[in-house]
């Protein structure tokens, strides 16, 4: 009988405290202040969850420059919207000789741990000093801590001298063969054709690009990673003059590329990839190439990682959705059975004052993703604040 009060007990305190959850409030496009009352310095970044601790890594924008002065912010939280800055994860270097030297383009960071070796591994666009955005390239950074220092490793195209999945087979490698790749370069060619055409985009289609970097390397530019469910992980990037998509596989140890990649949506003119998996399909949210203007999103899925991939409609909805509310796709975040669609609202004139667009992403009545804005929303719910009251 004890027992049974003790239970009854038990469920009321429970209940009581179930109806009287504080709300964890969202507000796309606000001021974020962190723990010291500053707005959150992490753009173009990602989050990573370890040991219940969320990590969001992001770029340290300045007033008013978006080269890289200072290197890649850390903060840390457990609930999502209190977070504490842990400083700076990876700095930029004062030698000239390096890299990722101070000035340089360091762009989209994230950051995810290998089970296997415990290290925290970092990849991010990189484009060198002084070089506009010719570079290109993947670099590399690793950890034993979540907070860092990172150690930079190397940066570079990807892949070199291997042809991807898409255009392997006698077929394609015919096609491969015929290519001019000075054809449509008005550098190297004065009678160079002009772009957009149907036969340039067979031509693209066909690895004009992917031919002309081949020996170099793919070029590298919006990223972002992802850890599968078995523990494979897979670097997502722009290349081929920012027209086509590239999936690649990284190591064991997620430090370099295995060789095995794919080129998604060839002169689709794809970038700032975000995915996730849901039921056994992954979806992938992309941005249009309009510098740092807002555009409308993309939507694309597969059965598998390597495809093949198919193009949705845009997924947001409602005023503002041709132009993703303002916001630009850098991270879905899974949150329990939820995923959190993360944006940045980009500010070039003052770009430390860039701000984030969190949503939470919705399903249809068929299993498909779409987005709709919200002003506040809450994370117990996952809904507008008006209707979690």
């Amino acid at each position: 009988m004890r027992n049974i009060i003790s239970l009854c007990l038990l469920a009321v305190v429970l209940l009581t405290s179930c109806g009287n959850v504080e709300p964890r409030i969202i507000a796309p496009g606000e001021i974020w202040p962190d723990n010291n009352g500053v707005h959150v310095n992490a753009h173009g970044g990602g989050l990573l969850l370890h040991n219940g601790i969320y990590y969001w890594y992001g770029e340290n924008k300045c007033d008013t420059t978006s080269s890289a002065m200072v290197g890649v912010d850390c903060y840390s939280s457990k609930d999502l919207v209190n977070w504490t800055n842990e400083g700076v994860a990876l700095a930029v270097s004062d030698d000239a000789e390096s890299d990722i030297v101070r000035g340089c383009v360091l762009e989209r960071p994230k950051v995810i741990y290998n089970e296997k070796t415990g290290k925290f591994v970092m990849w991010f666009h990189l484009e060198l000093k002084g070089k506009g955005y010719s570079a290109a390239r993947a670099g590399v950074a690793v950890a034993d801590s979540p907070t860092g220092p990172f150690r930079f490793l190397r940066s570079g195209r990807v892949n070199p001298g291997v042809m991807p999945l898409d255009l392997q087979g006698e077929e394609a490698k015919a096609k491969w063969d015929a290519l001019d790749i000075d054809k449509y370069d008005k550098n190297r060619n004065p009678q160079a054709e002009e772009w957009w055409t149907p036969e340039w985009r067979e031509d693209i289609n066909n690895g004009l690009l992917c031919k002309r970097d081949f020996d170099g390397g793919q070029m590298a530019r919006d990223m972002t990673l992802y850890v599968d469910v078995d523990g494979k992980a897979y670097h997502i990037y722009s290349s081929e003059e920012n027209l086509t998509l590239n999936i690649a596989e990284l190591s064991d140890d997620y430090l370099s590329h295995t060789g095995k990649y794919m080129r998604m949506c060839p002169a689709g003119h794809n970038e700032a990839p975000a995915i996730f998996l849901k039921d056994g399909t992954y979806w992938m949210i992309t941005s249009g190439c309009t510098g740092w203007a807002p555009n409308a999103a993309r939507m694309f899925s597969a059965p598998s990682i390597w495809g093949p991939w198919t193009q949705h409609e845009n997924p947001c909805r409602g005023e503002g959705a041709e132009i993703t509310y303002g916001g630009q796709s850098t991270y879905i975040l899974p949150y329990g059975d939820n995923f959190i669609f993360m944006a940045d609202i980009w500010r070039p004139k003052h770009p430390s004052d860039a701000r984030y667009l969190w949503l939470p992403i919705q399903f249809d009545e068929n299993g498909v993703p779409f987005l709709e804005y919200m002003d506040k929303w809450d994370l117990n719910t996952f809904k507008a604040v008006e209707e979690a009251k």
